[in-house]
């Protein structure tokens, strides 16, 4: 994942959510530049190092995903708190650094354990999560009726248990297995439709 530490302009806003929002609708240049090609590739995310606006954080970020600006990614926030470690943006104090960072959700807690000026391991905490639904019924196109969760964790997420798939003829063999991904991408692809619509 990459990380801008520096060279941007200033982003209009009061908070780093704002600040995500004015590049998401007035200018998305960095985030194509970065992730598209020839310097970008499908699977790259990229960091954007930020003043942070709220004053207990140390610094801010905004994430910079190939279609979208995510309001938190775990993965993302290990490589921000890492590359600020690692350059020394925020001093490192071995074996474990706190600090916040502050996302476009909000403060993000940081904990990096740190060694010989390296960042061996990070945890956060993150923003709550919650449930917006909890076993609801979509009919899916193909498929039928659907059991779903839908939580929030920094994004939006529709979760199905895949045992349901198994009675239908199509998805019999379905198993969460690497040989069945293009199996388990269909089925993926057509709940992900209906629980949009």
């Amino acid at each position: 994942m990459r990380v801008i530490t520096g060279g941007i302009p200033n982003i209009p806003g009061n908070s780093v959510y704002e600040q995500m929002k004015y590049l998401e609708e007035n200018d998305d240049q960095i985030r194509l530049l970065m992730l598209r090609e020839p310097r970008g590739y499908l699977p790259l995310c990229c960091n954007l190092i930020v003043p942070a606006k709220d004053e207990r954080a140390k610094d801010g970020y905004i994430i910079m995903e190939q279609t979208e600006y995510p309001l938190m990614s775990g993965g993302n926030t290990i490589s921000v708190a890492t590359v600020l470690l690692e350059t020394g943006m925020i001093p490192m104090e071995e074996p474990v650094t706190r600090f916040n960072l502050e996302a476009p959700v909000g403060l993000i807690g940081i904990e990096a354990f740190c060694e010989n000026g390296k960042v061996k391991g990070v945890r956060f905490k993150n923003q709550p999560a919650f449930a917006v639904h909890l076993d609801k019924i979509i009919d899916v196109p193909h498929i039928g009726k659907v059991k779903v969760d839908v939580a929030w964790g920094g994004m939006f997420y529709v979760i199905a248990d895949y045992k349901q798939f198994k009675k239908i003829e199509r998805y019999k063999d379905l198993e969460l297995t690497p040989d069945k991904g293009d199996m388990i991408c269909e089925v993926e692809a057509l709940i992900l439709k209906a629980a949009h619509e």
